[in-house]
């Protein structure tokens, strides 16, 4: 099957230069101390950074979310112009979050990528196959990539992160949370500075240690970390705090498709109490770290499964509610109220996956939902049973004999699309050569090994956007590649590496921040293609929250990583000493605001940030008039030779005389201290009947740097 994938936050483009060295070497695996941290000298400010992955603005509720909707709406900041990076995953924006850059420039493509050539094992100790497109909310595999780039001079993140200058500011600092995303804040930690506890690792070796004299269970797969101490052995009653409760996922009678009627509640809460329970009980009063992030996976890991604004979608943020209380209550009870600095952010929004309801229309749900439940009649409005696109299946169909994605035989009966007459677009059979499966529906895309072919495709499917890898480098079969991608209506904007040139109907990486100058870096994609979205299509399924996108084939019910504004308008609000009560930030903001903010806030400098300080949120901030201009920019028209409709991928029925064409838009700020930064909203596609050639719409000035 596909990896199931958890998605991430904010889009500020900075015309500043960050030509930062890559920083000092270390030690493959982090070193440990012989005793836990010691407390440090009480910090004059403390900073706590909040992520709720995959929060959309609009979930915050006063009758489901009454404490984030309070300090919203009377104790802090809103930043309702608040941007997530795209592409709109989570590793992606983790590691904005954790240095203030984008990928051009912190080197990093997460969440899926295609990167043959290190080797290591997983969290869970097992070896890794880099020789197929890997997820990367994995502490040991990111480990493994750090490793093998510092051998080759650079490292996972080519400039400092923010918890590395506060360690070299001498402050204490703790990374609580989701595996992946919160690891990342820290991937360099030694043991003398900060603290790590994932969903899959305790690091260092002493923390660990006096967690379980403190009387915490520790998560299970900290065994396979390799310490310079040895193997941790866990305790007999440790049991596995951060595994997701039973039932983890309740779906139709296929046993394949979410339910999103399901209302047994979300299966993330047990995990997530957890990591905050350490953090409150132990971390909080024992360690006092003058920088925090939490990240938990709700909202997003359930919105994934069901989509949002489902019952049990719902679920997940009343529970997340109820540990901002606690977290809130808690730092009162310390007395620490007053110098805390609170910032409740999420990484990107989330959208449910559904295609265009002409093609595949909404159905009713019959039967009970508790894995009994079969689609219905066509019904308006009704639930989608569409929006899943395997690409490496589309490009085979499309003549490209040697397309991948990394993964075997899939079964998606329902959200590969259940077209007007009842007809699904890939119908269930059986397939000898599908290991553990007695029914398919697509069959076995992994990269094979040995030399590839040299018209190889290597898909790296990431939910709402796909990454596309052309190992031959081949100028000519790019160019083939983005026609057939323009070609098909369920693919958005398109962009290219700047190595091929100006592609008809595409924008270059530079544009949105992903072109990586460097040659020993992490390697990047050479196209990168968001799915077609629909930012008003409501269903039953989430009738006060609209919007939709296509997605890489994974019968999922919600997604993310897509241009549409609902994947990138995500949400940010703080509280504190240093912020504002009562006020709202019209101003645009993104995830990469976040580090620079937060180091004036500690005192630290950050030289090599894109993004801005926040400075007109902030209560002893000077006054500042930023200047904000809509920008727009063109790719395109592009005529097509043929159209392929959403339920074809066989092109079977074209149609003629359309052409491609899409539009990013913004917002350029100009900072009363002189410098410009670009927030981009989103880009959208237009397939309409084919003009007369005319000049192409100019470009506008405003470029990303």
């Amino acid at each position: 099957m596909l990896r199931r994938r958890c998605l991430f936050l904010g889009v500020a483009l900075a015309a500043a230069s960050c030509a930062t060295p890559p920083h000092s070497q270390g030690p493959a695996h982090p070193k440990s101390v012989a005793s836990a941290p010691a407390p440090q000298a009480q910090p004059q400010r403390r900073v706590v950074v909040f992520i709720w992955d995959g929060l959309r603005p609009d979930s915050i509720d006063p009758r489901i979310t009454p404490e984030l909707a309070r300090l919203r709406d009377e104790r802090g900041v809103n930043f309702p112009q608040h941007h997530s990076v795209y592409p709109t995953f989570t590793m992606m924006n983790a590691a904005a979050l954790a240095t203030g850059v984008r990928s051009a420039h912190h080197g990093f493509y997460g969440n899926d990528e295609y990167q043959p050539g290190p080797s290591g094992t997983n969290a869970k100790g097992k070896p890794i196959d880099f020789t197929q497109p890997f997820f990367s909310e994995d502490h040991a595999l990111l480990q493994a990539l750090d490793a093998y780039y510092r051998e080759r001079g650079t490292a996972l993140l080519r400039v400092q992160t923010l918890f590395e200058r506060a360690h070299a500011a001498g402050l204490r600092t703790a990374t609580i949370g989701k595996a992946g995303p919160a690891f990342i804040q820290d991937y360099r930690q030694d043991g003398t500075s900060g603290v790590v506890l994932d969903e899959n690792v305790v690091l260092p070796y002493s923390f660990a240690r006096a967690l379980q004299a403190a009387g915490f269970p520790l998560p299970k797969h900290t065994v396979h970390q390799r310490y310079p101490e040895g193997t941790l052995q866990l305790a007999a009653d440790n049991g596995d705090p951060t595994a997701p409760t039973a039932p983890v996922l309740v779906t139709l009678e296929d046993g394949a498709t979410p339910d999103p009627r399901a209302a047994s509640g979300s299966p993330h809460k047990q995990r997530n109490a957890y990591l905050m329970r350490v953090f409150l009980e132990y971390v909080l009063p024992q360690l006092d770290p003058a920088l925090s992030v939490i990240w938990l996976r709700n909202p997003d890991s359930t919105q994934h499964t069901y989509g949002p604004g489902t019952p049990n979608a719902i679920d997940a943020l009343r529970h997340q509610d109820l540990l901002l209380g606690e977290l809130l209550r808690t730092l009162e009870r310390l007395g620490r109220s007053s110098s805390t600095d609170l910032l409740i952010a999420s990484d990107h929004g989330h959208s449910t996956i559904g295609s265009d309801r002409r093609v595949f229309p909404q159905r009713q749900l019959l039967g009970a939902a508790s894995g009994e439940g079969k689609l219905g009649p066509i019904a308006d409005p009704g639930y989608f049973a569409s929006g899943d696109i395997r690409s490496a299946d589309w490009l085979r169909r499309a003549g490209f004999a040697h397309s991948y994605d990394g993964s075997g035989c899939v079964f998606n009966p329902v959200m590969s699309g259940i077209r007007a007459d009842g007809l699904p677009v890939y119908a269930t059979h059986e397939d000898a050569q599908c290991v553990g499966l007695t029914r398919t529906t697509t069959g076995d895309f992994r990269v094979p090994q040995g030399e590839l072919a040299p018209d190889a495709i290597i898909v790296a499917a990431n939910g709402g956007s796909e990454y596309f890898y052309v190992p031959s480098s081949d100028s000519a079969l790019v160019q083939r590649l983005v026609t057939t991608l323009q070609e098909r209506r369920p693919y958005g904007p398109i962009f290219v590496r700047a190595r091929y040139g100006a592609l008809a109907g595409t924008l270059p990486f530079e544009r949105v921040g992903l072109e990586s100058a460097q040659s020993v870096s992490p390697p990047m994609p050479d196209v990168v293609a968001s799915f077609a979205w629909n930012d008003s299509a409501q269903s039953l399924a989430a009738a006060n929250t609209p919007g939709s996108e296509h997605a890489s084939a994974e019968s999922l019910r919600g997604m993310h990583g897509s241009f549409s504004p609902v994947d990138v308008h995500n949400t940010l609000i703080a509280i504190g000493p240093d912020f504002r009560a009562g006020y709202r930030d019209e101003y645009p903001t993104s995830t990469l605001d976040i580090a620079p903010t937060v180091a004036a806030l500690l005192g630290l400098s950050l030289p090599h940030a894109e993004g801005r300080v926040l400075r007109e949120a902030l209560t002893q901030g000077e006054t500042v008039q930023h200047r904000v201009e809509a920008y727009e920019e063109h790719a395109g028209p592009v005529p097509l030779e043929r159209t392929c409709d959403f339920d074809d991928p066989d092109c079977k029925r074209p149609a003629r005389g359309l052409s491609y064409a899409f539009t990013l838009r913004g917002q350029t700020l100009h900072a009363s201290d002189g410098r410009t930064v670009l927030y981009l909203d989103q880009a959208q596609v237009t397939r309409a009947p084919a003009q007369a050639p005319a000049s192409q719409p100019p470009r506008t000035a405003t470029k990303a740097h």
